[in-house]
């Protein structure tokens, strides 16, 4: 699906993204929100409490920029070079730190371990502007899938799923964009038989019928 296309993938660190994320092919950007995750599960250590702030106050610098309607300029770059770096720099020292005094199977030290190991990717949002530090939007998006999936064992065949997983991004980018799904596939799929441009009818691209 990807085909040759380049750029930045938001992603966690499952070894199943490693394809698609050579080096020359695709930039790996680690999702700050499953470290996050793997600490907040350890919380009832009073170790994750350090942790735990310094995430937030990380949250606070994008709350900031959205504030201040800077999100992916160069100014929320700066912001993010001012503020997110040396906060990331001490969860960094907090991790080898912790994962000294833990032991090596204990929740704590596998938080730090993933903190540490996926330090390159966890750290990307701090050079690029457009990246947000997690994929949390599209995992939100594909929370309905999973929800369903046991309703999906009866989707009839093949053709059937793939027609059924397009309908569902279409959905997720009408409500991103946000556009009516309903009016947006009622007005593309009149379009269809006359409109060469497919791209043109992508919901981010979409404009609807004059007399719609």
């Amino acid at each position: 699906m990807l085909g040759d296309s380049t750029g930045e993938l938001v992603a966690d660190l499952y070894t199943g993204y490693n394809k698609v994320t050579e080096p020359g092919r695709r930039n790996r950007a680690g999702c700050l929100a499953h470290a996050r995750r793997k600490i907040f599960d350890a919380k009832e250590n009073s170790d994750a409490l350090p942790a735990l702030e310094l995430i937030r106050d990380i949250y606070v610098v994008e709350h900031d920029a959205a504030t201040l309607g800077i999100v992916g300029t160069e100014a929320h770059l700066a912001l993010r070079r001012e503020r997110s770096r040396p906060l990331f720099a001490r969860l960094l020292l907090w991790a080898r730190a912790t994962r000294r005094r833990h032991s090596t199977k204990s929740l704590m030290s596998k938080a730090a371990g993933y903190l540490l190991r996926g330090r390159k990717p966890l750290s990307r949002f701090l050079h690029v502007a457009a990246l947000p530090p997690d994929n949390n939007r599209s995992e939100a998006a594909l929370r309905r899938v999973a929800l369903g999936r046991k309703n999906y064992l009866f989707v009839g065949n093949e053709d059937a799923g793939k027609n059924v997983a397009g309908l569902y991004s279409l959905v997720a980018s009408c409500e991103l964009n946000g556009i009516n799904p309903t009016a947006y596939l009622t007005d593309v799929m009149a379009k269809l038989s006359v409109e060469s441009d497919i791209d043109e009818l992508l919901p981010d691209r979409w404009r609807p019928s004059p007399d719609g």
